[in-house]
């Protein structure tokens, strides 16, 4: 694996990594993200219709609490999870834990980490948690890691210290065991960078973690309350000043466009899409702008239509729906509203995605409300498909140093 930095300002890092996957022909564009999935697969999606979306990334997320019931079942196999799952040519990312379900706390020891699957709490440790990764082959694996100690909340600084400790002895042993393990010798680890809000044990977490012959750096518990976002990123841009240049940084439980942002200017390169996925269970559609540079002619036609969408989502942003507990947000537009119930225009009108191309808000509306399974497979590709676009649309206006006015444009969404 190779990281290509093209393009380096203010922080904000632009290029490619080089290869990767067991035969070194796979890349994949920075800043970027991966394809969230659920026990292998897109959510709501087939392998036939997630074809039908455009830019899907080059790296698939798995997450360890969805497979780790199936181990023996892989192991068995011998062939990888790739191949099980339908995908042999992808490249594969093994995460830890699911954005959308984060664990109960309290149940990491000195010796094993705990994930949540369908059938309760599987206790992990190191010997389970690498033999569960030679099962599943991937290219590149999270390492096991203390992560309760969040920025999200007041932690003290023996706790911050407690999971820096723990963090570090379960990346000497996974280390240690990946030399023995044949079947792991292609696999990439990913050290965590742990410690909490508490800036001496994020350093040291990442100067640690640097000395180490890992791939890359997760950078973990960063997500959190909007209010606490100022001092999140101060944090994180300290921390990843600490970090090498040629080895990509990944950040979980980040993926609203207007945070991306905040960490891209921070030195981050590869984030998780469930953000997508969160918003198509609410029965809402992304409809953001991220055309910095739009038709004058367009944007005066359509200044009209979009600006009551717009006030209306601010009226609702607050609003807690009951999908995931999540509030929606100011970047979509809730579908199951009866005023989309005689709007025959696309959910975002010039968008190529095959929902766009095909049908009508109108129609969305009907199979929400009717409850219809297809509802969610057109949101899906949909929400993805624009997702996807945002991130070409970021490494695009890094190219043509017009990073500040997309910011700007997400900016005033976001509010």
């Amino acid at each position: 694996m190779k990281l290509n930095l093209t393009k380096v300002v203010n922080g904000c890092r632009l290029g490619k990594i080089k290869n990767l996957g067991k035969t070194g022909d796979g890349t994949m564009d920075i800043p970027g993200c991966l394809l969230y999935t659920r026990t292998g697969s897109a959510p709501h999606l087939t392998h036939h219709t997630l074809h039908n979306i455009h830019r899907v990334p080059a790296m698939v997320q798995l997450t360890l609490s969805s497979l780790a019931e199936h181990h023996e079942v892989l192991a068995e196999y011998k062939e990888g999870v790739g191949k099980f799952i339908g995908m042999p040519e992808s490249l594969l990312y093994c995460s830890l834990h699911d954005p959308v379900s984060p664990c109960p706390t309290g149940y990491v020891t000195n010796k094993s980490v705990s994930v949540w699957g369908v059938g309760g709490r599987v206790e992990m440790t190191v010997a389970k948690f690498m033999a569960i990764q030679q099962a599943l082959q991937p290219d590149w694996f999270q390492c096991l890691s203390d992560g309760e100690a969040s920025c999200s909340e007041a932690t003290s600084i023996k706790r911050a210290r407690k999971s820096v400790d723990r963090s570090l002895l379960f990346l000497d042993h996974c280390l240690q065991l990946q030399e023995k393990a044949e079947g792991l010798q292609k696999s990439t680890i990913i050290g965590v960078i742990e410690g909490g809000d508490v800036l001496e044990e994020r350093l040291r977490s990442a100067r640690q973690t640097a000395m180490r012959p890992v791939g890359g750096f997760l950078l973990d518990g960063f997500q959190g309350d909007p209010a606490t976002l100022e001092t999140r990123l101060h944090l994180l841009s300290s921390v990843t000043e600490e970090l090498p240049e040629d080895k990509p940084r990944l950040i979980c439980g980040i993926s609203r466009p207007d945070e991306v942002l905040e960490c891209i200017e921070r030195g981050v390169d590869l984030f998780e899409s469930f953000f997508p996925y969160q918003v198509t269970e609410r029965g809402c559609a992304l409809t953001f702008s991220f055309d910095y540079q739009p038709n004058p002619e367009e944007t005066l036609l359509q200044q009209n239509g979009t600006q009551g969408e717009i006030q209306f989502v601010d009226q609702t942003k607050k609003v807690k729906t009951t999908d995931y507990n999540q509030e929606m947000t100011s970047f979509e537009i809730n579908l199951k509203e009866k005023k989309y119930q005689e709007d025959f225009d696309p959910v975002v009108k010039g968008c190529s995605c095959y929902c766009c191309k095909n049908h009508t808000r109108a129609y969305i509306h009907h199979l929400l409300v009717t409850k219809e399974l297809l509802a969610g497979v057109l949101l899906m590709m949909h929400n993805f498909e624009h997702y996807f676009g945002f991130f070409h649309s970021i490494r695009e206006a890094l190219k043509n140093d017009r990073l500040a006015e997309l910011k700007e444009l997400i900016r005033r969404q976001a509010s």
